[in-house]
């Protein structure tokens, strides 16, 4: 089962299969994700033993908050939950805090965040309707996908693994410099906004620049790292990361309606591959994303 309590429009949960044996093939005992969002990966990697600690980070103030919740105020965050409710009036509550989030205390922030992801088409926070629509009408309604008891026994799982967490809200080429740098035996997926679609799908999302910029960071400071990178599949990527090995993968997405995605993932120099890699991109083939 997905441990994130976040739905994530592009989440990578099913790729844990691959990334996981991807992961001990190298060695790595520190997992790291600079565009953490629902950070579904870094968290049933260690779960499951596979690394012995996670760093995570997103640029997205309110995707922090979150976050910081979670670890550092989990009892308070659990009882709001708990009483909050899962109505129209409320959603029309929490989209105004949306507004000006600096406005707002971080636990007030971290829960609008994490009602707008829940009760959102497709879990987009600030670009979508709640589910069912303002009228409320169709088969599934605003509470559909708001179970609190499930989604607090997430939340309380990730908590007790906090020791091993960390967590930043730092620009992603600041965090590269900063935090990448400073580990050590580390793996570092970046999964960045997509290229094509990002400005739809996400509060922050990258222009052509950032993109370019992002890719030359991966690949002059981090030139000595383990690292992944995947994108929605655009030529400009393609020639970004020219330098590296990649693959080509399909996800079945369910966003608002079913569709196949086709994604790129690059691969540092410094990366064992899995000898049976093919198998496991058959398998995502014929996965499905839901999200929705």
């Amino acid at each position: 089962m997905n441990p994130s309590p976040l739905r994530y429009p592009g989440g990578k949960y099913k790729l844990y299969q691959f990334i996981s044996r991807l992961v001990r093939k190298n060695s790595s005992s520190t997992y790291i994700e600079p565009f953490a969002g629902g950070s579904a990966l870094s968290f049933a990697l260690l779960f499951n033993g596979v690394v012995k600690r996670v760093i995570i980070n997103d640029y997205d103030f309110s995707i922090y908050c979150f976050w910081d919740n979670v670890l550092n105020r989990t009892d308070e965050f659990i009882k709001l939950i708990r009483e909050t409710p899962v109505t129209l009036e409320e959603w029309h509550k929490q989209k105004s805090i949306r507004e000006n989030i600096f406005n707002h205390d971080p636990l007030t922030v971290g829960m609008s965040t994490f009602f707008l992801n829940r009760v959102n088409r497709s879990g987009i926070i600030d670009k979508a309707g709640p589910i069912g629509g303002l009228g409320q009408t169709g088969d599934y309604l605003i509470n559909c996908r708001f179970n609190k008891d499930d989604l607090i026994d997430r939340i309380l799982k990730i908590s007790t693994y906090k020791d091993a967490i960390k967590l930043f809200n730092m620009d992603a080429m600041d965090f590269i410099e900063s935090e990448i740098t400073k580990t050590r035996n580390s793996f570092t997926f970046f999964d960045p906004p997509y290229y094509n679609k990002g400005r739809g799908l996400y509060t922050n999302f990258y222009n052509h620049g950032d993109h370019e910029n992002l890719a030359k960071a991966i690949s002059n400071i981090l030139r000595n790292r383990k690292w992944i990178v995947t994108y929605d599949t655009a030529d400009e990527i393609k020639q970004f990361y020219s330098k590296f090995d990649s693959l080509t993968f399909n996800l079945s997405y369910t966003l608002q309606e079913k569709k196949n995605g086709s994604e790129y993932m690059f691969f540092s120099k410094k990366i064992l591959r899995l000898e049976n890699e093919n198998e496991f991109i058959k398998i995502l083939q014929n996965s499905e994303v839901k999200v929705g």
